[in-house]
């Protein structure tokens, strides 16, 4: 069974009238989600995340600056993308917490059988946030978070994330950067923000970029999956993948100008479960990242999650 990690306060979070990084983005997941042949996830409600949790990839500092900048009402101002209004901190929180708590889950799951794999239908977007700092609508990296959380909590050795967001996932990188047992491969449009993801940017060899060129469709991004990520991803031999689930290189999608098509995230996510099937036991958790074509965001996140179901 796939489990679906939820909170209302994250339909709270608002930037401001006219940000892409809008709540009608949840909304039109939950209407696509509501559909009857999903009724078979196993929907659950975000926790709020840990402060050790967050504390895994983000300095004391940061989280206390995050903390005394949260308002009370109003909106705060983090970077030049990025804001708070009071329901910001909660929703933040609890986006890194349904990514730890489909960790948890998605372990126990399959030892009593129950599930192997979670998608986190949550914001704010967590992959652009470095460490020490916000940025591109992200506050505290989810992701990255989840990533810590499966080795500190469950001893796993070796934890691979996976982001196929149109935007590089700068923040996860810097994260992983000198760390060999952590494993992160990214396809992604260049140029573009936030000018991160060049394919000579390897860590400590466990950094995995494949640049693809405005105007590429999912041939191109097939073949970078098939002839260079997918290859490195099994040679690494994950005891637990994440997707960073960005659906922003659709062609639909107004921030980016890739080409991909709504079965592109359905190969996809084929191929990221059969790789977990042989060296993870299915354990497989996604989490929300970009998409901001309100109709291609649901089509694609549909297809994603259709998927997971099927594993």
């Amino acid at each position: 069974m796939t489990l679906l990690f939820e909170h209302e306060i994250c339909l709270a979070h608002d930037m401001g009238e006219g940000h892409p990084e809008r709540p009608d983005r949840l909304r039109a997941i939950q209407l696509a989600l509501a559909e009857a042949e999903f009724a078979g996830l196993d929907r659950r409600t975000a926790p709020l995340a840990e402060h050790a949790q967050i504390a895994l990839v983000h300095p004391q500092s940061y989280i206390d600056n995050i903390v005394a900048t949260s308002p009370k009402k109003g909106r705060a101002q983090l970077d030049p993308d990025t804001a708070m209004n009071p329901a910001t901190l909660e929703a933040a929180q609890r986006a890194a917490g349904a990514v730890c708590a489909a960790v948890d889950a998605v372990m126990d799951g399959v030892t009593d059988g129950a599930s192997k794999n979670a998608f986190c239908a949550v914001r704010p977007p967590g992959h652009h946030a470095e460490p020490g700092r916000s940025m591109g609508f992200c506050i505290f990296n989810s992701i990255a978070i989840g990533a810590q959380h499966a080795r500190a909590a469950h001893g796993l050795s070796r934890v691979a994330v996976v982001d196929f967001d149109v935007h590089h996932g700068n923040g996860t990188q810097a994260a992983f950067w000198d760390d060999a047992d952590l494993f992160f491969g990214s396809t992604h449009q260049m140029p573009l923000y936030p000018g991160t993801g060049a394919a000579s940017e390897t860590g400590v060899g466990n950094i995995h970029n494949f640049p693809l060129p405005p105007g590429a469709a999912g041939m191109a991004f097939r073949d970078a999956m098939t002839d260079g990520l997918l290859p490195a991803l099994d040679a690494f031999k994950p005891e637990l993948i994440l997707i960073s689930a960005g659906f922003d290189a659709h062609a639909a999608d107004p921030l980016a100008q890739l080409q991909f098509e709504t079965e592109d995230y359905t190969w996809v996510t084929e191929k990221l479960l059969a790789i977990a099937q042989e060296h993870s036991q299915g354990r497989v958790v996604s989490s929300l990242e970009g998409g901001y074509d309100l109709a291609a965001l649901a089509a694609a996140v549909a297809a994603h999650v259709r998927v997971l179901m099927t594993a």
